[in-house]
């Protein structure tokens, strides 16, 4: 492999205006095709084989239209302390709000009186109007949006506070600030890194033009591929995080290739066809992560999957190709001033990474178990993780959503946001007897009768639990309701579907887990050629996954240094993150393994003895890996000062996962091991030799490419 990407880095850095004109030809297509695509729409979201999506599809087939997956308002009424909601001026200002509402806007559905659909509190300081619309939160438009908030306004202006939450205020998080400040600071990271602006500007130009063409492919197809509008999300974060990642990896390679005294295009050449073929096996592990999400069987999940597995195929090629070509127009600008002016010497002093690495070396069994039982205390809370899907009840107070929640809790109950929809599959006999089972038992605060539909087949019964919708006791109450009543009744709503969603996600992490560390084990097996080398690159990542969630536990769920990260409300934690800490920390961990680890193994393949190649590889890797890791730090902790709390869990989850990875496991715990295995590190079976295809990472095949005398080669398999 090494000889093949040597010979194609060499041709691209030749053919650097045709292969540059070739990916911005591609950009341009992709960008043309996104901008003349419809707008996508939000994707339907489904949950196959769980009881509440049995229950949604019943619904749909003997209600139709009542299961539709338009988007719901709810705004909140509440009269001045020692007044009702009854009184004839607050009625008056309501009546007016309905009106309003019903000729606001042409997607609404339609728009409910309080007075008329009981939906006024007992003690009638609360009221609420309900508003359906035809499309989901995300297909409205902001004329139906504003048309919801002024109706509110209006009426909060005549005595009455009023609030609106539900989903039809849903739309997609502005981004852009978070991404700016994290390409900002990446900037930084690399400026500091090369010492020169134009070796600093290559990984951010072509990691922007990666994430540019993959993520206007897929606007364009969205709707072709019912890829829905948030698919882009996880393809356009992984996408710039491992085309800064393999850009800066070969970049670092070519420069030290040029400080050898080689000249440019063999050094273009060489650093594809070592520093490459790290880059291409990095990226395959990535894409198995992503690619494995499949395994959950949710649709929405394996579709973001491949999505951001192709962002990370084309920031594989651009690194391959395009970055060699962008080396040959940047020419003596790759390196600093002092190094094109001939007055900066390449220096044999121990550097940084040079100077940690023998201080691991001498203490690797005190470096071991600090950075083990450190990782193993904080990912103690990881075992009390409860998992569920945030809704408006975690917002921060100062949103319009989390006091309509408030206001509705406090008027009619905290189960009250968390309706359960039951239905029933038989004829009314059937249906009342489901509603005399379920008043036979506990936690619920409200049971409507029986509702049948035309046919007379089928009825739907709500009920209101006493608790809130994240709480254990609904969850016991779903449990409870499916346990005593027979197959033909069925439990959904959004609570029924987040217990399942919840339920759905756990089952598949170990299956996931399994899948994606297997394969990745195998892959690592053939790239070093060691048993023991891939088994402690998976047992580190577990370990740094399991102190991520520990810590996300502890800040939202237990509320540690909540107020620091501005969690105003504790909660279970959403249900995707332990799946999606796993698919994006693997990817990146299994980047920082591969880039630091291939670098001993060629120093040690070259001859040099376990500890010198440690040294070695430090000494060429560790500040590439150090800066990689800062700045995909930096990008995700961006998004921690968000008011969204699902993006302030994953940006934080995924910043802290990076952090203890990239320092503590890679730069610590992975010497230290190595240093204690010494040879044993690179054994390998005889027979497994034999039958592993050889991909040549090292660069060993090079040699008898370009002329030069192959090195001594050190017995890997005999210890």
């Amino acid at each position: 492999m090494a000889t093949f990407l040597y010979k194609l880095g060499r041709s691209a850095f030749r053919r650097r205006r045709l292969v540059a004109l070739l990916w911005v030809a591609l950009l341009a297509v992709a960008g043309i095709g996104a901008a003349t695509a419809p707008a996508p729409a939000s994707s339907s979201f489904s949950i196959p084989g769980t009881e509440a999506q049995r229950a949604f599809d019943l619904l749909e087939e003997r209600f139709p239209g009542a299961g539709a997956d338009g988007a719901t308002a709810r705004v909140v009424f509440k009269a001045p302390e020692g007044q009702k909601m009854t009184d004839p001026a607050h009625k008056a200002v309501v009546e007016e709000t309905v009106a309003a509402l019903k000729s606001g806007s042409d997607q609404i559905v339609s728009v409910t009186d309080p007075y008329t659909a009981q939906a006024v509190s007992k003690d009638g300081s609360t009221a609420y109007v309900s508003v359906s619309y035809k499309v989901s939160g995300m297909e409205l438009t902001d004329e139906s949006r504003e048309a919801l908030t002024q109706a509110g306004l209006g009426a909060q202006g005549k005595g009455l506070t009023v609030e609106v939450g539900g989903d039809a205020l849903q739309s997609m998080p502005e981004q852009g600030a978070s991404e700016a400040i994290g390409v900002v600071i990446a900037g930084i990271v690399l400026v500091i890194t090369f010492g020169s602006l134009v070796a600093a500007g290559l990984p951010l130009l072509t990691a922007i033009i990666g994430v540019g063409i993959g993520v206007s492919s897929i606007t364009a197809l969205a709707n072709v591929l019912d890829l829905g509008s948030t698919t882009s999300t996880l393809a356009m974060m992984i996408g710039l995080a491992v085309g800064i990642d393999y850009a800066l990896f070969i970049v670092s390679r070519y420069r030290a290739e040029l400080a050898d005294g080689r000249e440019k295009e063999d050094a273009a050449g060489r650093a594809v066809g070592t520093a490459g073929s790290a880059v291409v096996f990095a990226g395959l592990t990535v894409v198995i992560a992503l690619v494995g999400l499949a395994v959950v069987n949710i649709p929405m999940l394996t579709k973001m999957g491949f999505a951001a597995a192709g962002t990370v195929v084309i920031a594989v090629l651009i690194g391959l190709t395009l970055i060699p070509a962008m080396l040959g127009f940047a020419g003596d600008k790759i390196v600093g001033r002092k190094q094109r002016k001939g007055t900066a010497k390449v220096s044999d002093k121990p550097n940084g990474g040079t100077r940690w690495a023998r201080f691991v070396i001498r203490r690797p069994l005190m470096v071991l178990l600090v950075g083990v039982i450190g990782l193993g205390a904080i990912a103690v809370p990881a075992a009390s993780l409860e998992m569920g899907l945030p809704d408006d009840g975690v917002k921060p107070t100062s949103t319009t959503e989390r006091r309509a929640y408030d206001a509705l809790s406090d008027g009619f109950g905290p189960g009250f946001n968390g309706p359960l929809l039951v239905v029933v599959d038989g004829d009314k006999a059937t249906a009342d007897k489901a509603v005399s089972t379920i008043k036979g038992l506990e936690g619920w605060a409200a049971v409507t009768p029986a509702t049948p539909n035309k046919a007379g087949d089928a009825a739907m019964i709500t009920v209101v639990p006493k608790d809130r919708p994240s709480s254990g006791a609904t969850e016991d109450l779903v449990h409870d309701i499916r346990g005593a009543t027979g197959d033909e009744v069925l439990v959904t709503g959004a609570t029924a579907m987040n217990i399942d969603f919840s339920q759905k996600m756990n089952d598949a992490l170990v299956p996931y887990l399994a899948l994606v560390v297997g394969l990745a084990f195998l892959l690592l097996t053939v790239v070093f050629r060691s048993i023991l080398v891939p088994l402690k690159a998976a047992l580190g990542f577990l370990l740094s996954v399991v102190a991520a969630l520990g810590a996300v536990v502890a800040v939202f769920q237990w509320g540690w240094l909540g107020s620091l990260f501005g969690v105003e409300q504790t909660g279970p934690i959403m249900s995707m993150m332990p799946i999606f800490m796993v698919g994006v920390v693997f990817g990146l961990a299994m980047d920082y393994e591969v880039f630091l680890v291939t670098r001993m193994r060629e120093a040690y393949v070259h001859g040099e003895r376990p500890g010198e190649a440690i040294v070695t590889g430090f000494r060429h890797s560790a500040r590439v890996v150090v800066a990689a890791a800062v700045i995909m730090i930096a990008v995700f902790s961006g998004f921690i000062g968000m008011d969204d709390q699902m993006i302030k869990m994953i940006g934080f989850g995924l910043a802290v996962a990076v952090l203890f990875d990239a320092f503590v496991v890679r730069m610590a715990i992975v010497p230290a091991v190595l240093a204690l295995l010494g040879h044993k590190a690179w054994w390998l079976p005889k027979w497994l030799d034999r039958i592993l295809p050889s991909v040549d990472v090292e660069g060993e095949g090079l040699a008898a490419s370009t002329g030069e005398d192959a090195p001594a080669k050190p017995d890997l398999v005999k210890v």
